[in-house]
């Protein structure tokens, strides 16, 4: 059956489908030694699909794994040569493709989202969808009222963006310092860092505990486990599965 190009290399596991789809702008998808272009379709069962020369895979069973990323590992399947920071692909002994969905910069932590599911990752990242990401931060200073309402109203950045209102609650004191918990419909990198960086609260400590539906749980830093249905039916919006008793 044909199907849309950047379709089928998502789910090859090139990525999402905005980021097939710049493969095949750039010339460097062939179907059947031709090169390609957007919009195109193929069968990925008969159809010679290369990219960059390279015949891709067959296409691999969906996978979805939720993953602790420690401080000091790189939200990043490839890197640079002569790189040796370690990769949250590192940490998981999986087969296949899979690339992380919701990055975290390389000194904060928590949960990252591991797929090949390429519609899953659009669906996540297209800010039209708003999905939520939950945060807990460890500030080196207590924040006064006047710092949090500015943050929950959305904060003028460096470059001259404004960021989106953000739901923010203090959740209890550290030292000097306090834990706040920030959820948020977008993800600007290094948003949260950025935002503290103007209100003059600095950071010790980023951890995210939420995307979407999905909750990090009880995992500790480099554990990961398998989504259960249920979790992935809840990213993709689905209604929950009926449960059928047997007798």
């Amino acid at each position: 059956m044909q199907e849309r190009l950047q379709k089928i290399l998502a789910q090859a596991g090139y990525g999402s489908r905005r980021a097939c789809e710049e493969f095949i702008s750039a010339g460097r998808v062939r179907v059947n030694g031709q090169i390609v272009s957007l919009g195109a379709k193929a069968d990925a069962q008969t159809d010679r699909i290369t990219v960059d020369g390279k015949l891709i895979a067959a296409l691999e069973k969906l996978a979805y794994i939720a993953l602790y990323k420690p401080r000091n590992v790189l939200s990043t399947v490839e890197k640079e040569r002569g790189d040796e920071r370690r990769t949250v692909r590192d940490l998981i002994d999986a087969p296949g493709h899979l690339y992380p969905v919701g990055r975290l910069d390389f000194e904060s932590e928590g949960l990252v989202l591991m797929t090949n599911d390429g519609d899953l990752a659009n669906r996540l990242t297209h800010p039209r969808y708003g999905h939520e990401k939950e945060y807990r931060v460890l500030l080196a200073r207590r924040p006064d009222t006047e710092q949090l309402d500015t943050w929950r109203r959305g904060v003028v950045l460096e470059d001259g963006y404004k960021t989106q209102p953000v739901e923010l609650r203090f959740e209890s004191p550290q030292g000097k310092g306090a834990w706040v918990r920030v959820t948020m419909r977008e993800g600007r990198k290094r948003q949260i860092r950025e935002t503290c960086k103007q209100l003059g609260l600095p950071i010790v400590r980023i951890l995210r505990i939420r995307i979407g539906e999905l909750r990090m749980g009880n995992l500790t830093p480099g554990q990961w486990r398998a989504l259960t249905p249920h979790e992935v039916d809840g990213l993709k919006g689905k209604p929950p599965r009926k449960i059928t008793n047997r007798r």
